[in-house]
């Protein structure tokens, strides 16, 4: 009898840490599982995408990947959008010209973390404001894409 119970209590624990690591609220264990399934399924997706954007810079030409512009990942989150941008060398002025985008948008940086000594790291997490039209994580990224190449033509000229 009291390894029954046992059982059951341990159960219940890992159904308990499933509905946490998934942010459940279901009530039972069907839905529960089922919840989890599909929070394995994103994640799975999120990996390939991930993977497909690693290995879209890994296949480009050396002279590229020297002179490349930051590389933009989107990520969409419950609310808003998780977005990465990295560049191997230090880029003075991006980070201008990318908040400028999030403000064209209408997206709010609710949180971000910023590197620009030898490289130039941005992580921003960013919702869409009351009257946005942000419809998805691509059209974050093409704002994003283009705040670069905008970057990199100004920059341009400033070389020249």
């Amino acid at each position: 009898m009291v390894s029954m119970e046992n059982k059951k209590g341990g159960l219940h624990e890992q159904l308990q840490l499933l509905r946490s690591i998934t942010n459940s609220h279901a009530a039972s264990k069907t839905s529960i599982v089922a919840g989890a399934a599909k929070y394995i399924k994103d994640l799975k997706q999120k990996v390939e995408v991930l993977s497909e954007d690693i290995a879209e810079g890994s296949h480009a030409p050396e002279s590229y990947k020297r002179n490349s512009c930051p590389m933009v990942t989107v990520n969409t989150l419950e609310k808003g959008f998780l977005i990465h941008v990295f560049s191997e060398e230090s880029c003075p002025g991006l980070l201008v010209f990318v908040l400028g985008s999030f403000e064209d948008i209408g997206l709010t940086v609710l949180e971000a973390r910023v590197s620009c000594t030898s490289n130039f790291q941005l992580e921003a997490i960013g919702v869409s404001e009351e009257n946005g039209e942000i419809t998805d994580a691509q059209m974050v990224k093409d704002a994003v894409s283009k705040a670069i190449n905008n970057w990199n033509e100004s920059a341009s000229e400033d070389r020249d």
